[in-house]
């Protein structure tokens, strides 16, 4: 399947400041199978290293950590010719052995040529620090991101009607409304499915929303796997409280993140550490509330105020235990989860485009739901789960700080009119 990554790492191998990679992100969301393929097309070998599978190879890393000696042992470990610029050495699971992440700086110092990747989930790589330094300055990073609806939709072949959304979304001109309903269609099917590229791909292949919901299980129980592995003792219980207790709070009408809806008389001090190591991993996004929508956005944060989302639409829809056809149907059961649904598919675009994001409530409970910086402007996003058109919250955003557009991204085709820019669901990866 065509990852969008695959340009990023081009870009990173052409570069004439190319440090040492670390690809970084959730579980299973494709880092291995991205790297490997690329390393293939780009090179005349790959040298592959997994910590996780060899557990003997971290004595590699026990002693001296320069190039000089890590490359003649590692090439009699691969098999292989680890040659500078022809070779990429991959190192999985690389939280796994922090010498080996420590030894990146050296490779960066004193044998640029040599081209490296490192892959490891956040939670490995920015929490799991014990003795060694993080080499600050030395690498390059890139997060990779569960599969968006483009990638979906490129999975199905559908570059056609890829092409006809992207120009629909910059002329804000409809589309043809078969095609429209077609690319609906698609929308509601990944509800379901999701972005992991494992449950993109066997739903491909056999349409059977019960297997995928399987996959989704398994990937949901190595998470909590995960949560115990690589978490401190006394932190597990509260981050597992916090991960199941995203759903609750994305069926409230409110979806900012409220801790006494995890147990009566939960305090942010008692979760916040839970919180941090589910964000640093990757598994969950938490967006904050900006106080004032003024570039940058970043210094108007509300530090207490935010919302959590989880990385992937497919495993919430899993951890809620929703069944495929109420999603695709769109079944008034679902009434009270669709707003908090269809933000967390929303948010999971945001994301893998690379936008830090916010949102905004006025004193007296206007809500945008997401702000962002693009192209130089602070534009608000509204969000509806179907073709309502009421945004009366974006109007009152409108007339407080008179953006140079506003988003509503909701079931509706495309258009614009009054500042606003009507953009349907399944195109939000345009944004």
């Amino acid at each position: 399947m065509e990852r969008k990554i695959q340009k990023h790492l081009l870009e990173w191998k052409n570069s004439p400041y190319r440090k040492p990679l670390i690809l970084q992100g959730a579980r299973q969301v494709g880092k291995t199978y991205s790297i490997l393929k690329f390393g293939r097309e780009e090179y005349e070998n790959v040298a592959y290293f997994n910590f996780e599978r060899n557990k003997n190879l971290s004595d590699v890393f026990s002693g001296d950590i320069s190039p000089r000696y890590l490359i003649p042992l590692l090439s009699n470990i691969s098999g292989k010719s680890i040659v500078r610029e022809k070779t990429l050495i991959v190192f999985d699971e690389v939280q796994l052995c922090e010498r080996a992440l420590t030894s990146l700086k050296y490779f960066c110092e004193e044998e640029p040529e040599y081209h490296i990747c490192a892959l490891g989930s956040l939670l490995g790589v920015a929490v799991n620090r014990k003795e060694f330094s993080f080499p600050v300055g030395k690498v390059n990073t890139l997060t990779m991101y569960p599969m968006d609806m483009e990638e979906f939709l490129l999975a199905f072949g559908e570059q056609d009607l890829i092409q006809r959304i992207c120009d629909c979304f910059a002329a804000d001109s409809p589309m043809p409304l078969f095609l429209h309903d077609a690319a609906m269609a698609y929308y509601r099917q990944y509800l379901a499915v999701g972005g992991m590229p494992e449950c993109v791909a066997q739903f491909i292949q056999t349409k059977d929303y019960i297997l995928i919901r399987n996959i989704q299980s398994e990937i949901l129980v190595n998470y909590l796997n995960d949560m115990s592995k690589y978490n401190k003792e006394n932190e597990i219980k509260k981050t597992r409280l916090v991960y199941d207790n995203i759903t609750v709070q994305l069926s409230k009408k409110n979806t900012r993140f409220q801790y006494k809806l995890i147990k009566t008389g939960a305090r942010a001090v008692e979760f916040e550490n839970a919180i941090e190591w589910l964000a640093l991993s990757g598994i969950v996004t938490r967006i904050h509330k900006v106080e004032h929508p003024k570039k940058p956005l970043e210094n108007y944060r509300d530090i207490d105020a935010f919302k959590i989302y989880v990385s992937d639409v497919g495993l919430l829809c899993a951890k809620k235990d929703i069944v495929a056809e109420d999603v695709i149907y769109m079944s008034s059961d679902l009434n009270d989860f669709k707003g908090g649904m269809t933000e967390n598919y929303v948010c999971g675009q945001l994301a893998a485009n690379g936008y830090p994001c916010y949102y905004w409530q006025s004193e007296r409970g206007a809500e945008v739901d997401f702000v962002i910086q693009r192209e130089g402007k602070v534009i608000p996003i509204e969000v509806k789960s179907a073709e309502n058109t009421k945004a009366k919250s974006l109007n009152v955003y409108i007339n407080s700080y008179k953006p140079a557009y506003a988003i509503k991204l909701m079931g509706k085709n495309f258009g614009f009119e009054g500042g606003k820019k009507t953009v349907p669901l399944y195109a939000a990866f345009c944004i």
